[in-house]
C-alpha cells in the first residue's frame, strides 16, 4: 500500500507551522507572560527556543524523515527493534493525551466565537464575562457539545488524508489565520493608552525570572512548537527526501515565534488600554478579552475575527496531534483510516468529556491541588513532553549513528549551508539540549 505525502514544499511548511501554532500562541502564551513578569519571560522564551527547542525540533524531523514511517515503527526500525521502540509508543500516546483536553479549550473557542456573532460581550461589565465563562464550563451539556463538534471537525479533516485532508485545510487556513491575528494587532496598537501594553511585552525585568519561570517557558515552547509526542516525527515521515531539514525547521521555529508575539501585540495593548490585569492567567481570553471587545469601538466585529482564529489555531493543531496516533493504527494494526480515526474519536471524546466535567458535576475530584483538567495540562506540558523531547535528543544524539544524523540533515552532503553547521548542532543535540531540559524540569519542579 502506497503511503500518503504532502503534495508541496508548501503544503509541507503550512502544516508543520500549523501543528506548531495553535491555542499555545493565542491561548496559552498571553497568559504565561502575564505571570512570568512581561518582556523577560519572551526573551528568555526565545531563546530557549531556538538554542534548545529547534534542535529538539530538528531531532524529531531526522527520526520521521530517516524512517517514513509513524513514530512507533521510527524508533523500532532506526534501533534495530531495541528497547528504543517503546519511546515510539510514548509519543503516540502523549498527543491524544493532550488532545483529550485541548478539544475542550477547542470547543470553548466554538462557543465563544458563536457568542461573537450574536455580539453576547457588549456593553458587558467584567464581572458579567467573568460568571458567562464559569457559568459555562461548569455546565454538563453546554460544554459537551462544542467539545464533541471540535473533536469531529477534527476527525474529519484527518479522515480526508494527508494530501487531500491536512495539507488542503492548512494552504487556506494558516494564511488567513496570519492576517485575522495580524489585523486584531494592529487595531489593539491603536487604542487610547495602548503603549503600556507594549512596553509590558517588550521593557523586561530580569528580577522576575525564576527557575519556574524558565520552566514555564519552556514547557510553553514545548507546547507551542508540538515538541516531545510524535506530531513533528509523523509529518516529517510524509516529507520528500529532497526537502531541506534546517529550512523547514527553521521556519516553522520562526513562524511561532512570530504569531506568540502578534499574539502578544492583539491582547496585551487593549488589556493595557482598559486599565485590566493583564496577569489573568488562563482566563485572560475567555474573561478579561469579551469585556474589553465590548467596550472597544468595533468591538463586536474584532470579536468575531479573534474567536474565528483562536478556532482556526486550535484545528491547525489538533489535526496533526490526532494524525499521530491515525498513522500508527493504520500502518502497524491494519486498521482503516475511517476505523482509526472512529477508534481514536472515541478515545478522545471520553478523556475530554471527563476533563470538561472537571469544571461542574466532577469538580470535587482533585488531583495534585487543581482539578481532571489542570491534571492533565500540567501533566502534559510539564511532565510527558518534556520527558518524551529528552527522550528524543538522547535517542538521536547517542543512539544513531552520527553519519546518518549527518546524511538526513545534509541531504546526503548536498547542502554545503547545512554540512557547515552540522558541527554545532550535534553539540546542542548531545550536550546542551538534554542538560538543559533536565536542569530547568527540576528547577521547575523545586
Amino acid at each position: 500500500m502506497s503511503r500518503d505525502s504532502f503534495g508541496s514544499r508548501f503544503g509541507a511548511l503550512v502544516a508543520m507551522a500549523g501543528s506548531a501554532v495553535g491555542l499555545g500562541n493565542l491561548w496559552r502564551f498571553p497568559y504565561l507572560v502575564g505571570e512570568n513578569g512581561g518582556a523577560a519571560f519572551i526573551i528568555i522564551y526565545i531563546l530557549l527556543s531556538f538554542l534548545i527547542c529547534l534542535p529538539i525540533f530538528i531531532s524529531e524531523f531526522v527520526i520521521g524523515r530517516r524512517s517514513q514511517k509513524n513514530a512507533y515503527a521510527a524508533f523500532r526500525d532506526l534501533s534495530g527493534g531495541s528497547a528504543w521502540r517503546w519511546v515510539g509508543l510514548f509519543t503516540i500516546i502523549v498527543p491524544l493525551v493532550v488532545l483529550s483536553y485541548y478539544s475542550v479549550i477547542g470547543g470553548w473557542s466554538v462557543e465563544y466565537l458563536l457568542k461573537s456573532v450574536t455580539f453576547a460581550f457588549e456593553s458587558a461589565s467584567q464581572s458579567a464575562m467573568s460568571t458567562m465563562f464559569s457559568d459555562f464550563v461548569s455546565s454538563t451539556w453546554g460544554p459537551l457539545l462544542v467539545h464533541t463538534g471540535f473533536l469531529l471537525v477534527t476527525t474529519l479533516i484527518v479522515v480526508v488524508g494527508i494530501k487531500d485532508g491536512i495539507e488542503k485545510f492548512s494552504k487556506v487556513m494558516m494564511p488567513l489565520l496570519f492576517f485575522m491575528v495580524l489585523a486584531i494587532a494592529i487595531y489593539s496598537m491603536t487604542l487610547p493608552g495602548a503603549k503600556a501594553g507594549l512596553d509590558y511585552l517588550f521593557n523586561p525585568d530580569f528580577s522576575k525570572i525564576t527557575g519556574k519561570a524558565c520552566a514555564a517557558a519552556l514547557g510553553q515552547a514545548f507546547f507551542s512548537l508540538s515538541l516531545g509526542f510524535g506530531t513533528i516525527m509523523t509529518y516529517a515521515s510524509y516529507v520528500d527526501k529532497k526537502e531541506n531539514i534546517l529550512f523547514q525547521s527553521t521556519a516553522t521555529a520562526v513562524s511561532d515565534l512570530m504569531f506568540a508575539l502578534i499574539a502578544g501585540m492583539a491582547i496585551m495593548p487593549a488589556v493595557f488600554a482598559f486599565g485590566l490585569n493583564p496577569q489573568s492567567g488562563p482566563g485572560l481570553v475567555f474573561e478579561t478579552l469579551p469585556f474589553v471587545f465590548g467596550q472597544m469601538p468595533a468591538g463586536g466585529f474584532v470579536a468575531i475575527l479573534f474567536f474565528l482564529a483562536l478556532l482556526v489555531a486550535a484545528l491547525t493543531s489538533s489535526i496533526s496531534m490526532l494524525e499521530v496516533a491515525v498513522a500508527y493504527l493504520v500502518e502497524e494494526k491494519g486498521f482503516s483510516r475511517v476505523w482509526a480515526c472512529v477508534v481514536l474519536f472515541v478515545i478522545c471524546w471520553v478523556v475530554g468529556a471527563i476533563c470538561s466535567l472537571s469544571f461542574g458535576p466532577l469538580s470535587d475530584v482533585n488531583i495534585g491541588g487543581g482539578n481532571i483538567f489542570d491534571f492533565f495540562d500540567n501533566l502534559s506540558s510539564n511532565i510527558l513532553m518534556t520527558l518524551g523531547s529528552l527522550l528524543t535528543v538522547l535517542f538521536v544524539g547517542w543512539r544513531l549513528k552520527k553519519t546518518d544524523v549527518y546524511d538526513e540533515f545534509t541531504n546526503g552532503g548536498t547542502l554545503s549551508r547545512n554540512a557547515k553547521l552540522f558541527g554545532v548542532l550535534w553539540f546542542l543535540i548531545r550536550y546542551i539540549c538534554p542538560l538543559a531540559i533536565i536542569s530547568i524540569f527540576v528547577s521547575g519542579l523545586l
